[in-house]
């Protein structure tokens, strides 16, 4: 897409100028068409699939260290949890996943279970399968509609 040179000062606006204005604008809305392919849907717990356009769906990602250089026994299960920087209207989609930042054998063998997912919080607990040390990060992806 082209850009429409800034004007120089005192100089009168001219047919040509206001064309390239126009058109500017009118790529501007190609751009942003509402297609059926710039929708997202977004099956919620309480209202079923809701579609909206995908620039207006919120999309929150990061990560979470939940254990670091620590001993743990098989079976054990260590709890965590992470906020949203802002309320969702329906619980959202989330997504978690355990990453071996220690890079050891025991770090492969985990396991993350969410139990809870609310406009504004997870909760879960991550499950050592095997005794040892490690560190173990989450990295998540959430997927919503804001309110």
């Amino acid at each position: 897409m082209s850009r429409v040179p800034l004007p120089d000062r005192g100089n009168p606006l001219d047919v040509t100028y206001l064309y390239s204005l126009a058109q500017a604008i009118n790529d501007i809305a190609s751009e942003v068409s509402s297609a059926t392919y710039n929708y997202t849907t977004v099956k919620t717990r309480e209202m079923g699939d809701q579609n909206i356009k995908t620039s207006e769906a919120r999309i929150v990602a990061g990560y979470l260290d939940v254990v670091n250089n620590e001993n743990v026994l098989a079976g054990t299960t260590k709890a965590f949890s992470f906020n949203y920087p802002s309320d969702f209207k329906y619980a959202p989609i989330v997504t978690a996943t355990p990453v071996n930042a220690g890079n050891t054998p025991i770090g492969n063998d985990v396991t993350v279970v969410l139990n809870s997912v609310t406009t504004n919080r997870v909760d879960g607990n991550i499950k050592f399968n095997t005794t040892g040390t490690l560190s173990v990060s989450i990295n998540y992806i959430v997927i919503g509609i804001p309110t």
